[in-house]
């Protein structure tokens, strides 16, 4: 009813498309900038607070924020998969010369979405305190993914950069839901207990965090990419894609050192 009153002349699919987008984007707003608070602010406050102010103000905080940011990346998954679901695999698809892919093609991309995290998670166990080394092979692997969704699935640069992206929030997503949200929870029952927490979960969470922060600037820049005809014209979409990476690695490490440099007042 409220479709047919402000734009009778929109489709029902294109509603849909505008509903996730939107919820997509405000997800999303939630999500990163928790993330971002959690990694450029509280980083560097939480240091700051004695034990008996740590007791009193982490049991309280943590939980509150950690709400927002889980459901945040939950419904930023969600609606994803949903746009990519019109966007590409189904209503209207943006896969490639071949129009729409056959069910095997989007549903290995899919599928490679999901495996995507575990690799990510192996790797990340094994290489966690290597930071740059852990994130240069995973950035990698990405770039391989989109070579794979090219040469073997017919994918045109839009689809390859759309799901680049979406690799990378599927795996911060399920970092915040497997990953950092249990440590977390014990961590924070840990000091409302008055107790230490153990150093194995403040350390998962926090790696898992900054892995996330790093994968968030790239990742926003190629759901950006799309709206830019010029950038998925370039020609080797896999180049254009490690260099994306790249540079929004070495943006976060500028800004992360930026972070531990603002003063408290």
């Amino acid at each position: 009813m409220i479709a047919t009153l402000l734009a009778p002349e929109i489709s029902g699919t294109e509603w849909a498309q505008l509903t996730l987008r939107w919820a997509h984007v405000l997800a999303g707003v939630v999500w990163i900038g928790l993330l971002y608070f959690f990694n450029w602010v509280n980083s560097a406050f939480a240091p700051t607070m004695d034990a008996d102010t740590k007791k009193a103000v982490v049991p309280e905080l943590m939980p509150r924020a950690l709400f927002w940011f889980r459901w945040g990346a939950a419904w930023t998954f969600l609606t994803g998969i949903g746009l990519l679901s019109i966007l590409y695999w189904h209503v209207q698809p943006n896969w490639g010369e071949m129009g729409k892919p056959e069910t095997a093609q989007w549903g290995m991309a899919f599928g490679c979405l999901i495996v995507g995290f575990f690799v990510y998670d192996q790797i990340s166990n094994k290489l966690g305190g290597q930071l740059w080394v852990n994130l240069g092979l995973w950035g990698a692997l990405a770039v391989g993914f989109a070579c794979l969704m090219e040469h073997q699935w017919g994918a045109g640069a839009r689809a390859q950069f759309i799901h680049v992206g979406a690799l990378f929030g599927t795996a911060m997503a399920a970092n915040v839901w497997m990953r950092i949200w249990p440590a977390q929870q014990r961590i924070i029952t840990a000091i409302k207990n008055g107790d230490a927490p153990d150093g194995a979960d403040v350390g998962l969470a926090g790696l898992r965090s900054k892995h996330n922060t790093f994968m968030s600037v790239p990742l926003l820049l190629m759901m950006l990419s799309v709206h830019q005809d010029s950038l998925l014209a370039a020609g080797n979409t896999a180049t254009s894609l490690a260099v994306i990476i790249v540079v929004g690695f070495a943006v976060t490490h500028v800004l992360y050192g930026k972070a531990a440099k603002v003063p408290g007042f």
